[in-house]
């Protein structure tokens, strides 16, 4: 998987998908302040990287769930990569909504899901997971049986690797913060001076900066 994480990071940071800037931090919509921003949905106007992710998405399901029956993406972010690799799996597609519509069938799962299907669920980014596992819980209560979810990108907070382990379910990313840091610093994107701070911001993000 470090090859994998190391070649995906590279990836997402010559298309300026993720961002380090530890000098002038953004601030999350939680009113977090970053040294870090990852938009993935930048990655879907880039064939040769976009394939690439859905590539390593298709590789590691057919290794680590081969009985899979569906792909769900969760929204927004992930209905695009979802949908790629159950294409290229040939498998059915669905996806997680944050809420229910508010009018027509009011529906929080898109598609067609049948109880006890085998699903594996693809996610953009993971931060904290509450939002992720939120959708998980979704199709856990539809009845879909949830072998693994897979996402591009996790921050590495302590918090998101408790609530997976509590909720059960095995996540596996493409790349993630620790190899991010490692990659940027053998660029020269950030400095040695730096890993320190960045690496407290991973270990307490609310209180960053304060």
């Amino acid at each position: 998987m470090q090859d994998i994480h190391v070649e995906v990071t590279k990836k997402l940071v010559q298309i300026n998908t993720i961002k380090i800037q530890p000098s002038n931090p953004f601030t999350w919509a939680s009113g977090w302040k970053a040294p870090i921003y990852c938009d993935n949905r930048k990655l879907l106007s880039y064939p040769e990287a976009r394939t690439y992710v859905r590539d390593q998405f298709v590789k590691l399901i057919r290794e680590k769930y081969p009985e899979a029956e569906v792909i769900a993406g969760v929204a927004t972010g992930a209905i695009a990569h979802g949908m790629l690799v159950a294409q290229e799996l040939g498998l059915p597609f669905i996806y997680v909504r944050s809420k229910p519509k508010d009018h027509g069938l009011e529906n929080l799962i898109e598609g067609d899901l049948k109880a006890s299907q085998k699903v594996v669920i693809i996610e953009d980014l993971v931060s904290t997971g509450v939002s992720s596992l939120k959708a998980a819980e979704a199709i856990a209560n539809f009845g879909g049986d949830i072998l693994g979810m897979m996402a591009i990108f996790t921050y590495n907070f302590p918090v998101a690797k408790e609530n997976f382990e509590k909720a059960g379910i095995e996540l596996t990313t493409l790349s993630r913060y620790k190899t991010l840091i490692q990659v940027a610093l053998e660029s020269g994107e950030v400095q040695e001076s730096q890993v320190e701070s960045l690496n407290k911001w991973r270990e307490d993000p609310a209180n960053w900066g304060k």
